[in-house]
């Protein structure tokens, strides 16, 4: 996923330790704000629109979990990550309950962090995707009326889809050609992650392979350990 341009607001209050990750998250293409406590942090997000947050926990004037309940009243969507020296169970519990996305230990590894921050993005980028109300989509030679749930195939007669193979061609079909993680399916069609709806997902995508196998153009790829990707191959008219 392209991250150049992604803005970060981070919120550190030891200024060597934000300067440093400051000029690394830059260093990996992130447009990065840095505040030096909760107060500047919170002043700060009300002016710009940011796609991610990043709090230390442990401020003067305004702590982190406090920052993070103010953010949330006014974006209920941006990831918060929480950065902290503190290990305690209660302290993790407090920050996810402030509205924390993910939580990372001092000291921690940098390429977990960017891994992290990733994630998150795509999570974001893919809900914000999933909620549009775009219905028609055009595949290879398959036309998709996901609000009829009819999937047709040149001029022949459309087949009636069932809700959840509907549901699952409309989300593959807006990441054409790009990933659709699968946490992404499970929790939008099933509500649910766990090893059986899993299982159950993967026969769905079994039964769109055998619609879509007419058109040679048209693949369900399985991305292992991440999710799948319906590619429509460019055909010369």
């Amino acid at each position: 996923m392209e991250v150049a341009n992604k803005k970060i607001l981070l919120v550190e209050d030891d200024p060597n330790f934000g300067i440093v990750l400051k000029d690394y998250l830059s260093m990996n293409d992130f447009d990065v704000t840095l505040a030096k406590n909760g107060m500047e942090g919170f002043e700060k997000f009300k002016k710009d629109n940011y796609d991610v947050c990043i709090l230390d926990v442990m401020m003067p004037y305004k702590d982190g979990f406090t920052l993070a309940r103010e953010i949330r009243e006014k974006n209920e969507s941006v990831p918060i990550v929480f950065l902290t020296a503190k290990t305690m169970k209660e302290d993790v519990l407090k920050g996810y309950k402030a509205g924390a996305d993910d939580y990372l230990n001092k000291p921690f590894d940098s390429e977990v962090l960017l891994a992290k921050l990733q994630a998150l993005l795509l999570r974001k980028e893919s809900n914000n995707l999933a909620d549009s109300k775009q219905f028609e989509f055009q595949i290879g030679n398959f036309h998709l009326n996901s609000k009829l749930r009819f999937l047709k195939y040149k001029d022949e007669e459309p087949n009636k889809l069932s809700p959840k193979e509907n549901e699952l061609l409309r989300l593959l079909a807006l990441h054409e050609n790009d990933l659709m993680p699968r946490e992404l399916a499970l929790t939008k069609i099933w509500r649910d992650d766990n090893y059986f709806t899993s299982r159950s997902m993967d026969v769905y995508i079994a039964k769109l392979r055998k619609y879509l196998k007419r058109d040679d153009s048209v693949e369900i790829l399985n991305i292992h350990g991440e999710g799948f990707r319906l590619v429509v191959k460019a055909t010369d008219s």
